[in-house]
């Protein structure tokens, strides 16, 4: 159930969602209960303060009815207003005055009162200790000492002193007002607006929901493109492409995924020309060799003429011999396991020594060449060895492509911290569409191969991994009929840097 990205993608949203709200809720519903609570204590008290100030009034006129019946109403009204029972008690915890009266009260909590001159008395002296010393004001919870114990839930007891100026011109507390009211009364107002908020939760989440559907869909819809492309592709289907078009981290991938499908084809196609290369390069020579052996042995080919054959045979095998060598040499290149040994040297004293090299190729063809070197002595920092492969390579290749009487111009140009070398001849050239194509293995410009009989095909492809490892650049210009340049950079020397 959980194994798709979408499922899990829900689950985790939703539960995040469930983490949320339910935080929040539990915040909200902390946090209104004490706000309601505060609420009740700030009302209960501003109250008390106002009683006590009519209380003033009414001890002042004590017997004056009209004034005892107005604070007698007064009572009542705020008892309604904020729906609590309000007592006057004195120092010896008996209630004087009561809002209107005590039966308002709960039998049950009327009978842990005590009886005296036909008074209410508070039984327990904790309950009215405090306010007397001189607290102000007194806030209890709960139970208030056991007096609201069978009541079954929690009361909120505030005590305001009442104070008065005797004869000795001195204030003291002679009486308190209590007023007391059920903890439920707090809890009703915060369960309502709690209710309040549930019901916007429930909205808000069923919203949420729907959102996070369409969007893990959103997000799942192209990764199970991906995933379904990617499939295909394992099948060897190279033709398919993903259409993403997102500027997100998605459409990156799928961008990437593309350019991967593209390097897959093409490493598949070029899989599949070397393997026909290969065996091209190899099925020519063997069958020559076969053949002439079998034409040997079997007499159709007399004494006379056979060290001809064996001499061809023996060209044959020395061809096959290169084209091993050189594939190996190649994977060894591409698998990194040839390394470079850098040392300075002086690049035109190089380019000299390969050309003597191939002096009976140049001079078979009548063919001149230039050289124009920077100065007499270029050094450059890389693997001599190495060098002179890709030199000997790119002016044999020269040789081969360029006409009898043809020219082969070869230079050596310093720039900054690099030295610039390049073989160009007035041979035959080639289309610009080839020159992408002849870095690649067995690819010959001579689709004849009527000039390359002895050629592998491998030769600028080892080339251009040698440059490579050097971490240089090599590239190649040419136009049809005019001609082809080879350019490569090597590191200058330090001797040779300003």
């Amino acid at each position: 159930m959980f194994k798709s990205i979408f499922s899990k993608l829900m689950i985790i949203f939703i539960l995040i969602i469930i983490f949320s709200f339910s935080t929040a809720g539990a915040t909200l519903y902390y946090s209104l209960g004490k706000y309601v609570s505060e609420e009740k204590i700030r009302t209960l008290e501003k109250a008390g303060e106002e009683i006590s100030n009519y209380l003033k009034i009414y001890v002042e006129n004590t017997n004056n009815p009209v004034a005892e019946a107005m604070f007698e109403f007064l009572l009542d009204s705020y008892m309604r207003n904020t729906g609590s029972y309000i007592w006057v008690i004195n120092d010896k915890g008996i209630i004087v005055y009561s809002s209107p009266n005590m039966h308002g009260l709960d039998v049950k909590i009327r009978s842990h009162l005590n009886m005296e001159q036909g008074n209410y008395r508070l039984p327990d002296e904790r309950q009215y200790r405090k306010i007397f010393s001189g607290i102000d004001p007194v806030i209890e919870k709960g139970d208030f000492f056991g007096l609201y114990k069978d009541t079954g839930w929690s009361w909120l007891v505030v005590q305001k002193p009442f104070k008065y100026q005797g004869i000795d011109g001195k204030e003291k507390v002679i009486a308190a007002i209590y007023l007391n009211t059920p903890i439920t009364q707090i809890n009703k107002t915060r369960s309502t607006v709690f209710r309040f908020f549930i019901t916007a939760v429930i909205v808000s989440a069923l919203i949420s929901i729907v959102l996070v559907y369409i969007f893990s869909l959103r997000i799942t819809r192209p990764l199970k493109q991906i995933s379904n492309a990617a499939k295909v592709i394992a099948d060897g289907e190279f033709s398919r492409r993903l259409d993403i078009d997102s500027r997100d981290e998605i459409g990156e991938l799928a961008k990437a995924f593309n350019q991967m499908v593209v390097a897959l084809q093409n490493l598949e196609e070029m899989r599949k020309g070397f393997i026909a290369n290969v065996s091209h390069e190899l099925r020519t020579p063997m069958t020559s060799i076969s053949g002439f052996i079998e034409g040997i042995l079997d007499g159709t080919i007399p004494p006379e003429k056979q060290k001809d054959y064996l001499e061809i045979v023996k060209e044959e095998v020395m061809r096959l011999n290169r084209l091993v060598n050189e594939l190996l040499d190649l994977a060894r290149m591409e698998a990194g396991e040839i390394h470079i040994v850098a040392n300075d040297f002086n690049i035109n004293e190089l380019i000299r020594r390969c050309i003597i090299k191939l002096e009976n190729l140049i001079t078979e063809k009548n063919l001149e060449i230039v050289a124009n070197f920077e100065g007499e002595d270029t050094f450059v920092n890389a693997d001599i060895d190495a060098i002179e492969r890709v030199i000997l390579n790119l002016i044999h290749n020269a040789v081969k492509f360029t006409l009898e009487e043809g020219i082969i111009c070869l230079s050596t140009l310093a720039q900054k911290d690099k030295v610039l070398i390049s073989v160009a001849d007035n041979g035959i050239g080639m289309e610009k569409e080839e020159l992408n194509m002849i870095w690649d293995r067995f690819y010959k410009s001579d689709k004849s191969r009527s000039r390359d009989k002895l050629g592998t095909g491998l030769g600028l492809a080892i080339v251009k991994n040698l440059i490579n490892e050097h971490g240089q650049d090599i590239w190649a210009e040419s136009e049809a009929g005019r001609g082809t340049t080879f350019f490569f950079t090597l590191k200058k020397a330090d001797r040779d840097k300003n």
